[in-house]
């Protein structure tokens, strides 16, 4: 789910012109996020002074996080599940090959 994902997760594009790549989250705000090398436009920059010349920047936008999916290390799709542990913490965890691969602690137990 997008309200899983976090800073420095890996992500997978599902939408958009970028559809199919991967990487890494470089922050969030709200329901947008930046991901390193999605989403790259090109910026014009004007000359503040002498010293510095006017240059093109390529620099990431923002991404919908709808149009994202969290992802393994190989780039495939990841579906995640949350559990209540016996000590009153909360996990997420998925399913690779029939063994339980915890992703994140969401809550310490007592």
């Amino acid at each position: 789910m997008s309200k899983w994902i976090k800073k420095g997760d890996n992500v997978l594009i599902i939408a958009g012109n970028d559809k199919g790549k991967t990487g890494t989250v470089i922050s969030r705000e709200g329901d947008r996020v930046i991901v390193k090398g999605v989403n790259v436009r090109k910026k014009h920059a004007k000359s503040r002074d002498r010293s510095q010349p006017s240059s093109i920047l390529e620099v990431e936008r923002p991404v919908h996080i709808s149009n994202t999916a969290l992802c393994d290390d190989q780039g495939n799709k990841i579906y995640m599940k949350s559990r209540t542990l016996a000590t009153g913490g909360k996990e997420l965890y998925y399913l690779r090959e029939d063994n339980e691969v915890v992703f994140r602690q969401l809550r310490k137990g007592s």
